[in-house]
């Protein structure tokens, strides 16, 4: 630890535990009592389960929203109260898992995780990829397995309350009947862009601009100085010697061995673990005339792609090269007992019988350290390059006091001080890697506050706000092109609108011209006949229009309001409804059942839990809010 004491790395951890201290203090300042934000039924819900249940959540709703998530959308979505729901419904649930005594073997969870596509390479487990993946979304093998186990406790206690409902041959007829039927209908869109005639006078501009200035409120601006200590300055400095490369080697030998693979092809014969005698036999049995016939000199890779019942069968089996521990216990136990070119016996795993053929062993090796030495050395250099540019940034930052002029103590210390120009919260145009990272921390400072250290991956940073020019609302004269433009739009679409409602007017009257439209100089256009979830042609996907379309009768097939879509306000009438083939529903009666079934189960399962919460004793800690 004193060799390194003085690395970035170190200080930043320490860093790191102050602020702990800080924010949650140690010992008895806080105690035990203090973290639990919620019970259910006497078991602690916990502040860090709280918050990490939260985040996952927020980092879901990220990956759907992208640049869309902001404050009014994560208001609405409400996951402070999701993220305490979903805690408490699991308690519920594993407390009755418990209450009935379910369990969950090891083999079974292993026998789910291989199975997942997201963990396999041509369609067999990689432990390597299953480490990265999870690295990738910040969990460990631990985490993610006792979570894996805790959902198939949940599924089993799902079958066993809810896998007896039976779904009614009527219900199924009319399921696929609403499923199934079609419609079309007669249309006439009043597009606003075609309402070329409007005029706005600047009073009106004015009146518009004047009710809705905050809209075109600019955006605030900074401008920063900043010194970067960039560890690529600093490369010249370190001195690696022999003894260092050494030292690393030796203490990190996992990073320079490759354990022992074996690469091989397999043949798999399915039968359940708990198959009965006969079946297991009879499986076995099978296996064996395989076995035969490849003794005798058929390719063992043909026999694979004809007869395996496994996901590399297309590839004539082949499982590519795999470590040990890769392949359940009595697969990989019995191929690393084998020489190249050896085929097994039948081998008995959970999934069933294989025949294993070994295509090449590669033995275990460590990479010399002569050949390890030029990686090594690009290691350290890049590691001490950072720590010295971090130290430099720490001296540089323990010299400034508060009111100081970046400019001046950079000066002091010979330091190239730099200055961006005007930069909103996109961050500066030039010379910043990370753009957004330098404008998220200069945005969270005061005029001429100077920053803390700041990490943006290519080094270091202290910064200070120069000068700040908070947005504004501007003159009209400097946005009445977007002013108009918003306008024009806005009163289009009320004339638009004011149309179509004039149409469904002379419609639902019953005059004959009204029928056609051409009193009003608009046509009746008619769609081709469509289902409840398919892109209507000549309109495209317009959920409220079809969900209107499919509430109409032919006798009564006029919509009683209008339909606002993408493309501007629609009339719309029924023109025919056609119920489906009665032929259709043998070939889909198995989708169907299963489909009910499971909206079935869902309802019910859903129905139960919200019980369970009013019978269960739960209580939320006073004085904490979701958030």
């Amino acid at each position: 630890m004193r060799d390194y004491a003085t690395s970035w790395l170190i200080k930043i951890i320490l860093g790191a535990i102050v602020i702990v201290f800080v924010f949650w203090g140690v010992g008895s300042f806080r105690n035990r009592k203090s973290n639990v934000i919620a019970s259910v039924n006497g078991e602690a819900i916990s502040l860090e389960e709280y918050r990490s249940t939260y985040n996952n959540l927020l980092e879901q709703m990220r990956q759907r929203f992208g640049d869309n998530l902001n404050e009014e959308v994560l208001q609405m979505l409400q996951l402070d109260q999701q993220a305490l729901d979903q805690l408490i419904e699991q308690r519920l649930l594993m407390q009755e898992v418990a209450r009935l005594n379910f369990r969950v073997t090891d083999e079974e969870v292993v026998r789910v995780i291989q199975n997942i596509s997201s963990f396999q390479t041509n369609g067999v487990f990689d432990s390597r990829l299953y480490t990265t993946v999870l690295n990738y979304n910040r969990m460990t093998p631990e985490g993610f397995e006792s979570a894996q186990k805790a959902r198939l406790l949940i599924e089993k206690l799902r079958t066993y309350l809810f896998n007896n409902f039976q779904v009614s041959e009527n219900e199924l007829r009319e399921y696929y009947d609403w499923k199934n039927v079609t419609v079309s209908i007669d249309y006439v869109l009043f597009d606003p862009g075609t309402y070329q005639e409007i005029e706005l006078t600047d009073e009106v501009l004015e009146t518009y601009f004047n009710s809705h200035n905050e809209s075109y409120k600019t955006d605030p601006l900074l401008k920063v100085q900043y010194l970067h200590f960039d560890p690529q300055d600093h490369k010249a400095e370190v001195q690696i010697s022999a003894e260092d490369i050494e030292i690393y080697y030796f203490d990190n030998r996992e990073k320079f061995a490759t354990p022992k693979t074996v690469e091989a092809r397999h043949i798999l014969f399915k039968v359940d673990a708990e198959a009965p005698k006969e079946a297991i036999d009879a499986a076995k049995a099978k296996a064996e005339d395989v076995l035969g016939r490849v003794r005798k000199g058929e390719d063992f890779a043909s026999m694979a792609k004809q007869y395996s019942e496994g996901p590399s069968k297309e590839n004539g089996g082949q499982l590519g090269a795999f470590k040990k521990e890769d392949m359940v216990a009595p697969f990989s136990e019995k191929a690393f007992s084998m020489k190249q070119g050896e085929v097994s016996e039948p081998v008995r795993t959970q999934f069933g019988w294989h025949l294993i053929k070994v295509e090449k062993v590669n033995e275990a090796s460590v990479q010399p350290l002569e050949e390890a030495k030029k990686t090594i050395r690009a290691t350290l250099t890049d590691d001490q390059a950072k720590t010295l540019a971090y130290d430099k940034a720490e001296a540089f930052y323990e010299t400034t006091l508060e009111g100081d002029q970046l400019a001046g103590v950079g000066k002091e210390m010979s330091l190239e001080v730099k200055t961006t120009g005007l930069f909103s919260m996109v961050g500066p145009e030039k010379n910043i890697k990370n753009r957004k990272a330098f404008a998220d921390a200069a945005f969270a400072l005061s005029l001429n506050q100077i920053s803390e250290i700041q990490d943006f991956d290519d080094g270091f940073y202290i910064l200070q706000v120069v000068e700040s020019i908070p947005g504004k609302i501007p003159e009209l004269g400097s946005v009445k092109e977007a002013v108009t433009r918003d306008l024009m739009k806005e009163k289009q679409a009320a004339v638009a609108e004011e149309e179509a409602k004039a149409l469904l007017a002379v419609l639902k009257s019953g005059t004959t011209a009204g029928n056609t439209g051409s009193d009003m100089g608009v046509a009746f256009k008619t769609t081709d006949y469509f289902k409840r979830n398919d892109q209507i042609k000549g309109i495209g996907w317009e959920s409220e229009i079809s969900q209107k379309a499919f509430t109409l009768s032919l006798a009564q097939p006029l919509s009683e309001d209008i339909v606002r879509g993408k493309n501007g306000f629609y009339v719309i009438r029924l023109k025919d409804r056609r119920l489906p083939d009665p032929q259709g529903f043998d070939k889909e009666k198995k989708l169907l059942q299963e489909t009910l079934s499971n909206q079935k189960k869902l309802k019910a399962f859903n129905s139960w839990l919200s019980e369970m919460r009013k019978k269960s004793e739960i209580t939320i800690q006073e004085g904490f809010e979701p958030k």
